[in-house]
């Protein structure tokens, strides 16, 4: 159904974003939201599918939400049926897929007050496309990763069919379009195993891009310009592209309890601190975390490391955590901390990093390269260390080391660990170093790009403004 442009609307419009499970993927749609609903007087229900009780994390950030947008929870789906070693990207693509009937009951109900102009899913979320149909909604993909890997999904139903190897094995660099090459064992981990399930739903997904009415992407054109190029593209059976990035929480908020992060920070030298963080889900062995402690303490920088307990002592976990409640930091170095005391502070499992990186002490990031991280150090204009765990964050580590040139990548040593005097010597060269001033001043660039891109008349807010406009159907429901 099209709706003329003289048309008014019988009833408000109103827009489903379904965001797949994981803070990572709800973080950077509700921040589109956001900014949607800056644009147009829209309402925006964010349904969102579980396969258990919501965390304390994600009731609180939706909570706290404007009025326009909404939320619900569908009831959690279950996995009897799933061996215990199933890849985490099909159980997040089986739980869209098995909420299916629960988000046709939503959308039988939404459509009894509103006019549902579009759904957004994120990059696991096409099954979701089927009910969309059935409503007859325009549909769209928001891909919270880089345009690197969207481009990837774009092309892997033909790489599938082209190559009969594993993709680490190829001899070659993989030529994604528009990408500087890439090593096969660089892309990303479900598709390291082709046998797995976790490549086949990568790969049911990437088939469905094709089905969308618009491709949504948090980047933007000065960090990602060959990807962004080439997806601009206009051709016969290709969704629109909207670069929107980068969209990054920038509200302070409240701090919470490791506000001494922020304190101690007042207290440092400007750009002088390295700040040490793997992200909500990054982990290190044992040994690791020992290297990296005393790497730290022989570089002779300034650093705020937030550590967690390493993962190979997780297989008890209640033996661990009584220990971790008694001592959160008996894993590390014998009088790691008494040394460095003053010089590095070391916060356990949580710090404010959106504030930490805007405060004018912050120098350097040593990240696992999670791309909501790497937004936000960019905005913040804060070069980085690479240290890629899981995901897509090998592929990312490319991106800023060998396209955009704004993070240096320590070497892993041949027992399998960054070992301290790598450690140490890239810290150094980062904070102190030539080379570490010209990552600076690349990431300046970056900074202001960024700023100019979400400014008044930036590509990026042109971008939301138009899709707002056609969401509120003051346009047409179907472009």
């Amino acid at each position: 159904m099209e709706l003329s442009k003289q048309e008014p609307l019988s009833k408000p419009p109103m827009v489903v974003m379904l965001p797949s499970p994981g803070m990572g993927h709800l973080i950077p749609m509700i921040e589109f939201a956001k900014r949607i609903i800056l644009h147009q007087n829209i309402q925006i229900t964010f349904i969102i599918p579980t396969e258990g009780p919501p965390s304390k994390a994600q009731k609180t950030v939706l909570q706290s939400l404007p009025n326009s947008i909404s939320h619900t929870f569908l009831p959690p789906v279950s996995f009897p049926d799933l061996p215990p070693n199933t890849g985490i990207e099909t159980i997040i693509s089986l739980t869209i897929l098995r909420s299916l009937p629960s988000l046709r009951q939503h959308f039988n109900t939404l459509s009894d007050t509103h006019t549902i102009t579009a759904v957004v899913v994120d990059l696991f979320g096409t099954d979701a496309f089927d009910v969309a149909g059935e409503f007859n909604v325009p549909k769209y993909i928001f891909y919270p990763s880089t345009a690197m890997a969207l481009s990837l999904f774009l092309y892997l139903p033909r790489l599938d069919e082209e190559v009969h190897c594993e993709f680490r094995e190829l001899t070659e660099p993989v030529k994604i379009p528009g990408c500087i090459p890439i090593h096969g064992k660089y892309l990303l981990d479900p598709l390291q195993d082709r046998k797995n399930d976790a490549y086949q739903s990568v790969l049911r997904n990437g088939k469905r891009y094709r089905e969308a009415d618009g491709l949504i992407e948090n980047s933007f054109l000065e960090l990602e310009p060959g990807p962004i190029k080439e997806l601009l593209k206009e051709e016969p059976g290709k969704p629109k592209f909207y670069p929107v990035g980068p969209l990054v929480n920038r509200e302070v908020g409240q701090i919470g309890p490791n506000s001494e992060s922020l304190r101690w920070l007042d207290n440092q030298p400007n750009g002088s601190v390295l700040f040490v963080s793997f992200g909500s889900g990054g982990t290190l062995s044992s040994k690791q975390i020992i290297e990296l402690a005393l790497g730290l303490e022989m570089s002779d920088q300034r650093f705020l490391w937030v550590v967690r307990s390493p993962n190979d002592k997780v297989a008890n976990a209640s033996y661990f955590s009584a220990e971790t409640h008694s001592d959160p930091f008996d894993f590390l170095p014998n009088g790691f901390l008494e040394r460095t005391k003053g010089r590095g502070l070391v916060v356990s499992s949580w710090a404010p990093q959106p504030q930490v990186l805007a405060h004018g002490s912050t120098g350097g990031f040593l990240t696992h390269c999670g791309w909501n991280s790497v937004l936000e150090s960019v905005v913040n204009g804060v070069p980085l260390v690479v240290w890629p765990l899981f995901a897509e964050q090998k592929m990312n580590a490319v991106i800023l080391t060998e396209d955009v040139k704004v993070g240096l990548r320590p070497n892993v040593g041949e027992n399998g660990l960054v070992e301290r005097l790598e450690i140490a010597s890239v810290v150094k060269c980062l904070m102190e170093g030539e080379e570490g001033k010209k990552l600076r001043y690349q990431m300046k660039d970056l900074k202001e790009a960024a700023a100019k891109t979400l400014g008044e008349n930036g590509t990026s807010t042109n971008h939301i403004s138009n899709l707002a406009l056609k969401w509120s159907n003051k346009s047409n429901v179907i472009n």
